[in-house]
């Protein structure tokens, strides 16, 4: 591939990020629509990108489908739902369309929120942090046995992606036995692995229950009242993949009944939720707003691996995180 290829890039990003892609990209044509948009959101229908070899960013779904120059499609999130329907995998594969994400970007932030949520409510720090906002007591002797260790815990993880494999490396030092759910084994997981009809089982013996399910139809409330059942009395929940993936109602039953012994999510449905939704005010909830991928450096680290990917895709090299 030796002519300059024309990359449509939509991509909200700071000015640093800009400047190292318009550099990264030489000798390309950049295309900038006069609307970019966030991560979380699909750009608008754009006619400039019906000329583009390369999109970078969010897209459009329809115009891409639409598009007879469009070789390879990279977007700046590790989520791609509104992608993944049969009608436009469909359309990229009859043209032999790429489509990449940045997992890998994401993986390390995502994974390090889940330590730092799994660390919090070890050491009890949101209820000194209450205490501190409030009555600023001293209640040393309830909260030194409310305390636990995360050495020797068993963790459930449903989900087995870049963001969990990420944090089961991040778990060695805790010695903790972790459990992972797949569709299938393949063998070289480094972690035990269980099929869903194996799942009740693994939930009984889980301190830890870790979400990071993607949005698809089958993860459809996947964690649904008999699953929040079939948990240890006690259990911590945590997730960080897709609200839709959690059946919000059981999960409140599930907190108020004192099944739970706590929440920590980083995704709810809907997004934003609403000020006066129960989750809000539900015994042992936390939630931070979909921030477990954010980091200072976000943008450029996005760039960078779009980047990576382009020089690849020049020298016909395998593409990271491809999707199909």
């Amino acid at each position: 591939m030796t002519e300059p290829l024309t990359i449509w890039c939509n991509p909200l990003i700071s000015e640093a990020a800009r400047q190292l892609l318009i550099t990264g990209a030489r000798p390309h044509r950049l295309i900038f629509p006069p609307i970019t948009t966030y991560n979380l959101h699909a750009g608008p229908p754009d006619p400039a990108l019906l000329e583009a070899d390369v999109v970078f960013g969010q897209p459009d779904p329809a115009t891409v489908m639409t598009s007879q120059t469009v070789r390879w499609i990279h977007l700046t999130s590790a989520g791609y739902a509104r992608y993944d329907r049969p009608h436009f995998r469909a359309a990229l594969a009859a043209r032999g369309v790429i489509l990449t994400n940045s997992s890998q970007v994401y993986a390390e932030p995502c994974a390090e929120h889940l330590l730092a949520f799994m660390l919090a409510n070890a050491r009890q720090l949101p209820f000194t942090s209450r205490v501190q906002l409030t009555e600023r007591s001293w209640p040393t002797e309830p909260l030194r046995v409310a305390s636990r260790l995360l050495i020797g815990q068993t963790v459930v993880l449903l989900g087995f992606g870049a963001i969990a494999r990420r944090l089961v490396e991040l778990l060695q030092p805790f010695a903790m036995k972790i459990v992972a759910i797949r569709s299938r084994r393949s063998g070289n997981e480094g972690v035990q692995i269980i099929l869903e009809d194996e799942l009740e089982g693994a939930l009984a013996e889980a301190d830890h229950v870790v979400n990071t399910l993607p949005e698809k139809d089958e993860t459809a409330k996947f964690v649904h009242a008999a699953r929040f059942q079939a948990m240890k009395p006690g259990a911590i929940f945590y997730n960080v993949g897709r609200g839709s993936t959690v059946d919000q109602e059981a999960l409140l039953a599930a907190l108020e009944s004192e099944r739970l012994g706590a929440a920590y999510l980083d995704v709810t449905a809907p997004e934003p939720l609403p000020p006066d939704h129960p989750l809000w005010t539900a015994r042992g909830c936390y939630i931070t707003p979909h921030t477990a991928g954010g980091h200072s450096d976000e943008h450029e680290r996005f760039v960078r691996h779009f980047l990576d990917n382009l020089r690849r895709f020049v020298e016909g090299e395998r593409l990271l995180d491809r999707i199909m």
